[in-house]
Formats: C-alpha cells, structure tokens, sequence
C-alpha cells in the first residue's frame, strides 16, 4: 500500500528540501531513503534517545517510524534559522495523534531530526 506524501505545510509554508524529502521517504515506507536524508553523522532524538549516524537511524525508523508504516500529516511549520519545526499528526500501525518534529539542516542534509511533542 502506498501512502501519499504531504510535503507542505497547509497555510502554504514551503519545506526546506531535505525535509520535505525526509517527510516524503517516510510517508512512502522507504527507510533506506529517509536514513540518507541524514548528514552521515546526523541524528534522531526521539525523546531522549539518540540515534546517531544512518545505520543507527535506519534501524531506529525500520523498527519504530518507516517499519510501522508511519503517515505524517502536516499541519503546520515555521522555520527559523536552520531548524523548521512542523506539527503533524501521526498515523500508521504505531503512535497514534499529533507530534512536533524540529528538523536542523546543514546544507542538504538534516543535522537533527528532534521529536518535541
């Protein structure tokens, strides 16, 4: 099953690339994809739990974000600096509701992908 990507913010706020692409690798269950929108020392935190480097990161997102079937619906972003920050509300076969994600890019790569609420 293919899940459609929701790569922009509905009020129209454009997504800086790797995000969108992160965003849209996830929403496709591609976790190889999403792992390499990551700087090669890049890293998730998920509530404290640190991530660093694609391999950690892919098997991170297989086991609890791209491998349980993830959707993420964008419902809002604003960006400041290097970090955009973007309300979702989360489906799939794991967390259920809305979460803040806080993404900081270097270049295009995400530095930091932080899960905030």
């Amino acid at each position: 099953m293919t899940r459609a990507p929701r790569p922009a913010d509905p009020s129209g706020t454009s997504l800086p690339p790797p995000v969108q692409r992160a965003l849209y690798r996830a929403n496709g269950g591609d976790t190889d994809g999403f792992a390499d929108c990551f700087a090669h020392d890049g890293a998730v935190n998920d509530w404290g739990r640190e991530f660093r480097g694609r391999e950690e990161i892919r098997g991170w997102s297989d086991a609890e974000f791209t491998g349980k079937q993830v959707t993420l619906e964008v419902t809002g972003a604003s960006t400041e600096g290097a970090t955009t920050t973007v309300s979702t509300q989360v489906g799939g076969n794991g967390f259920h509701g809305p979460s803040v994600f806080a993404f900081t890019v270097d270049g295009d790569r995400i530095r930091l992908m932080r899960i905030t609420g």
